[in-house]
């Protein structure tokens, strides 16, 4: 698996997501940023991913650390 698969394959599953994975192999880091997100819980939000990954965490990808933003949370992180 590769950083741009995996980021495809998220965008694909969370609505108009801006999708940042970085790491190789079966270890991976990624920032989501999505208006999908608005009014969820973290739970929420984190379940969400987890449906767009589908089996991929059973098989293809060992280890994944995400964190999630909706556009506004994401635009007070980077002032």
């Amino acid at each position: 698996m590769q950083a741009e698969e995996l980021k495809k394959i998220i965008e694909q599953g969370i609505p108009a997501s801006q999708v940042t994975v970085q790491g190789e192999g079966d270890h991976f880091e990624a920032t989501i940023v999505s208006d999908a997100f608005v009014g969820k819980s973290m739970v929420q939000q984190h379940q969400m991913v987890y449906a767009a990954l589908g089996d991929l965490l059973q098989g293809g990808v060992h280890a994944l650390s995400f964190r999630t933003y909706t556009t506004q949370e994401w635009d007070k992180q980077i002032q």
